[in-house]
């Protein structure tokens, strides 16, 4: 009995079976809600060290049980959303050691002037969630409930390029046993961005419709992309690179769009596009359309829809 390959096909089964049950609306699962149990890994991995050597059926069936209970945890665990509790309300960089939930505030004014042609917009931090629904009057507003670690803040100008960096600090302190981070953006849409977003695991959920985005690069472990694009700019490039996650892209009808992919087992879902000689995928309108998006997807063990509205 290959007693490691039967023990990663049953996690592979498991992330499979999650993310094919989220798509289909069956299910809604938390990942954030399952940091907190990431011990168990340890003891899968402790419980393979301990019968990998031994070729009796016995403990192979003993290893295999303890992973399939373990994974029964996690997916009804992960079925709950995570627990808010109280937060105390601060300004930048403020934090109270007495609440496991605090609160950063982040708030970057908006200066209308021409000395920056471009804003360049980095995200970084794991164990996060994060959320970009609204816009606002200042340059870029963050509100941060954290349960690990600290988020910092920089802005600087050169080259008529402005530089914004959103990122998590403290790495080694992160707990992800309490739920990971919650974050809340809002942006300016008077600006033209590029966005640059890395992170191991996590959620993103943004609407980019009512922002000018000339180019979205993100790159990723285990996480979970929900994207919407809208059509103020006459071009736009889209790479997403991860390794298992559950990946959908919304892009107008409007725009004419050229998508490659490099997916490896991944699945694929692309409504509306046709699969070219050379291996890309077109819209119709493609070649037509004086409005283009073109996206370039990389992905190990992922699931990957793009579809238009």
């Amino acid at each position: 009995m290959k007693l490691d390959r039967i023990m990663w096909g049953i996690i592979l089964l498991f992330i499979g079976g999650v993310l094919l049950l989220e798509n289909l609306n069956i299910i809604d699962f938390h990942w954030g809600s399952i940091w907190r149990f990431w011990p168990i890994f340890l003891i899968i991995a402790g419980v393979n060290i301990l019968f990998s050597r031994n070729k009796s059926q016995l403990g192979g069936y003993i290893s295999i049980g303890v992973l399939v209970v373990m994974l029964t945890v996690l997916f009804v665990k992960g079925q709950h959303a995570p627990v808010n509790e109280t937060t105390n309300h601060f300004n930048l960089d403020i934090d109270d050691d007495n609440s496991s939930t605090q609160t950063q505030l982040f708030d970057l004014p908006f200066e209308d002037d021409t000395l920056a042609k471009k804003t360049i917009l980095n995200i970084s931090g794991g164990g996060t969630s994060y959320e970009l629904k609204d816009s606002t009057d200042s340059l870029f507003i963050a509100k941060v409930q954290k349960r690990g670690g600290t988020f910092s803040l920089m802005n600087e100008v050169l080259d008529s390029v402005r530089t914004v960096s959103f990122k998590m600090n403290n790495k080694k302190s992160w707990n992800m046993g309490d739920g990971g981070n919650d974050v809340k953006l809002k942006l300016n849409v008077k600006p033209v961005y590029e966005m640059h977003m890395n992170m191991g695991a996590g959620e993103v959920d943004f609407d980019l419709a009512p922002f000018k985005v000339r180019e979205f690069n993100f790159d990723g472990g285990a996480a979970a992309l929900d994207i919407k694009f809208g059509e103020l700019l006459p071009i736009s490039d889209v790479h997403v690179k991860t390794g298992v996650a559950s990946v959908k892209i919304r892009i107008p009808k409007i725009l004419g769009c050229k998508l490659t992919s490099k997916t490896g087992l991944s699945s694929k879902d692309f409504e509306g596009f046709e699969k070219m000689t050379n291996g890309t995928y077109e819209t119709s309108n493609y070649n037509t359309s004086t409005k283009k998006i073109f996206i370039s997807l990389d992905g190990g063990l992922s699931n990957f829809e793009v579809s238009r509205y």
